[in-house]
Formats: C-alpha cells, structure tokens, sequence
C-alpha cells in the first residue's frame, strides 16, 4: 500500500465573505502525480496556495508526512519538503537566471548538494544553463516556465505544487513542459498539478480531482475520467 504524502481534509478557505473552498478532502500518495481540473474560479489555484501556506483556511487540516502542516508559514512549509510552480511563473525578472535558481534554495545550508543541484537542474534545462548569466526577464516564456521549475527543484521538494504550467505558451512548449513534468515525477517527486488544459493533465495524471464552485464533484483513475462522459463535455472539448 503507497504511502500517503499529503492529506486535506475538509479544507474551506474564505475570501472575506466569499466561500472560495467549501470542505473539500482529498489525499495524494507518494510517488502519484495527481490533477486538480475544473473551470476558472473553481477554487483549484486557492487549493494549492492554502496547502503551501500562503492562504490560511478557516476550517480543516493539512498534512504532510503525517505532520499536522495546517497554518504553517510558508518558508516552514518549504523546509518540510513542498515547493510551489506559481501560476504565471513569477520568476524575479531583474535577477539573473543563476540568481533565481539560488533563491529556490534559500532554505538550504548544505553548499556542496546545492551546487550539486544546480548541476542536475542545468543536466534538465541546457538552455538555463546558457542563459545563467542572463536577466530572466528576458528570457521566452517557455524558458521561463523551465525557470520557475527550476527554481522550485533547488529546494529539493517531496513534492511539487504546479499551478497551470501550460498558461500562455505555445502547443509544442506545452508539450515539453508536460513531458519535463513527468520525468520529474519518474526522478522520485510526487506532483499535484492544477491545471486548464484538462486533456494534457488527465494524460499524465495518475489520479483527478473535478473542482466545481469550491466543491469536488468527481474523482477517481485520471483514464477513466478522461472517459467520463460529463469530463468530455464540461473540460474535453467533447
């Protein structure tokens, strides 16, 4: 029996007087790459900031590793072992692609793996390597998408909160991306995956999760759902 690695149980989080998440439970075992699917403003992005604590909820728990994490402050969250992709990347873009790849490891003391890190990430991403020297700002979006991958490796996570990697980039970037995305997950890292491009994240996915108006109204094997006959209408294009 897989371990599990993340547990959320009935997790609601409030914007003001707005019920964003309305109890919602779910688990992700290690090893799994698991998707969150839905429309926009479903509450899929909230989910993930809440379990890598930059939204505190208002009712129900979060744990990692069997560790109540609930409430946590984010860099604490970091350290135990989740690192976040951001929606829109939100790389530094005055910095350096050296410098945004030193940040993801701001938690880390142990010089000698962090420079053995960096190494791997370049091994994955010859062109941040390239582009080390390089102001990310200028960097095309899909490098900058590879960045905040990157970035987000150097903290060395068990798993990996990725929010809409696939937003503005062209097919074929998509493509690699999800194909990155995997080999991630083959290297060891278990992912949770919020994603738009419900056909993309249900073909790599291990599990799904359908976020409607701050509830899960489907969930089950991400080829059956990729099946389902509501999923095909509402998310497939079908």
């Amino acid at each position: 029996m897989a371990e599990t690695l993340l547990q959320v149980e009935d997790l609601n989080v409030h914007y003001g007087a707005i019920h964003a998440i309305k109890g919602i439970s779910f688990h992700v075992q290690r090893g799994e790459i698991v998707t969150l699917i839905g429309a926009n403003g479903a509450g899929k992005s909230t989910t993930l900031r809440a379990v890598s604590g930059l939204l505190r909820p208002s009712h129900g728990k979060i744990f990692f590793a069997g560790a109540d994490i609930t409430g946590l402050a984010p860099h604490k969250i970091v350290a135990r072992g989740i690192s976040q992709v951001p929606e829109g990347r939100r790389i530094f873009p005055e910095m350096t692609v050296l410098e945004n790849l030193e940040l993801g490891a701001y938690t880390r003391r142990d010089r000698a793996e962090i420079k053995r890190n960096l190494e791997r990430i370049y091994g994955r991403f010859p062109r941040l390597k390239e582009r080390s020297r390089q102001v990310a700002g200028t960097l095309s979006g899909g490098e900058q998408q590879m960045l905040a991958i990157g970035r987000c490796l150097m903290s060395e996570p068990e798993l990996m909160l990725l929010d809409e990697p696939s937003m503005g980039l062209a097919p074929i970037l998509v493509r690699e991306i999800f194909s990155i995305i995997e080999e991630i997950n083959d290297a060891g890292t278990t992912i949770l995956l919020v994603e738009q491009n419900a056909n993309m994240a249900l073909s790599i996915a291990n599990r799904a999760y359908v976020l409607e108006t701050g509830t899960i109204t489907l969930s089950g094997a991400a080829k059956e759902l990729a099946h389902n006959e509501r999923v095909k209408k509402a998310y497939l294009g079908a």
